[in-house]
């Protein structure tokens, strides 16, 4: 039988100055994002955090639903109130990236990272991101790092909910061939989250940018670019200090992609 979420042992192992403040653990929400985002409104300090064992309404980038069954996986969103202008909030996306590829790392396991928030391990997705802001008056209120992590999730119920895109998911445990502490990696992902923040508060964009650059895979390849009732090929060139995307298409313009679906073409 897997290991049940347990608020005390997540919290034995939080190391984070900031991160991990506040842990709400809960059963069941519609995702951890909205549940977060109502308690930022009500004036919640940064480092809280909200992790759930099930989401019903568990939402990825685009709009996408994302498979949150209960007793499996990680599914978690921090709360950060940057002193930082609105347009340094991109970062906040390779942060909560990194902080998975280096959690996931560190169960012995070779991740890397699809632009813009997908991390994959032997070339399937096993977590997700989602960061939403709220700003005013050129000022950043706050910052929601949402992630879902299919940890222990098996390979039969990805196929019973994802059916034929399953093929495209995975699982920790499925690579690792171990069943993975649940608890213990979501300490580890806050405690990451926590250095991350730290680095880009006080070093700026640049070594956070280097470091999502060395686990990025895309750059270089030949991709398809779908977004805003538009289709198109090209080479990537890399990801910019602001997040986007930069592609060189057929005709030889560097694109600049914030929005859109990216698929290998090569």
């Amino acid at each position: 039988m897997l290991m049940e979420l347990d608020l005390e042992l997540i919290q034995k192992h939080l190391s984070g100055k900031t991160v991990g403040r506040d842990v709400r653990l809960l059963d069941s929400v519609p995702s951890t994002n909205a549940a977060l985002r109502a308690l930022a409104q009500q004036g919640a300090p940064e480092g809280t955090v909200v992790i759930a064992d099930e989401q019903s309404a568990g939402q990825g980038r685009l709009r996408k639903r994302w498979f949150s069954p209960p007793g499996v996986n990680v599914y978690a969103s921090v709360l950060l109130r940057p002193s930082l202008p609105p347009r340094d909030v991109p970062g906040y996306s390779f942060i909560s990236s990194l902080a998975l590829t280096d959690a996931i790392q560190a169960e012995g396991l070779a991740p890397a990272i699809k632009w813009p928030n997908d991390v994959l391990v032997d070339r399937r997705k096993v977590a997700g991101s989602l960061v939403e802001c709220a700003t005013s008056d050129r000022h950043v209120d706050w910052v929601i790092l949402g992630v879902g992590v299919n940890v222990n999730v098996t390979r039969g119920a990805l196929q019973a909910a994802l059916g034929k895109a399953s093929h495209a998911a995975g699982s920790l445990a499925e690579a690792a061939r171990r069943e993975i502490d649940r608890n213990a990696f979501a300490a580890a992902f806050l405690n990451l989250v926590d250095e991350w923040t730290q680095i880009y508060a006080l070093q700026g964009a640049a070594p956070v940018v280097e470091a999502w650059r060395d686990r990025d895979i895309l750059t270089g390849r030949r991709v398809e670019v779908r977004g805003e009732g538009t289709v198109y090929e090209g080479r990537v060139l890399g990801v910019d200090r602001e997040g986007y995307l930069v592609v060189r298409d057929a005709r030889g313009e560097r694109r600049r992609v914030l929005d859109g679906e990216i698929r290998l073409s090569d």
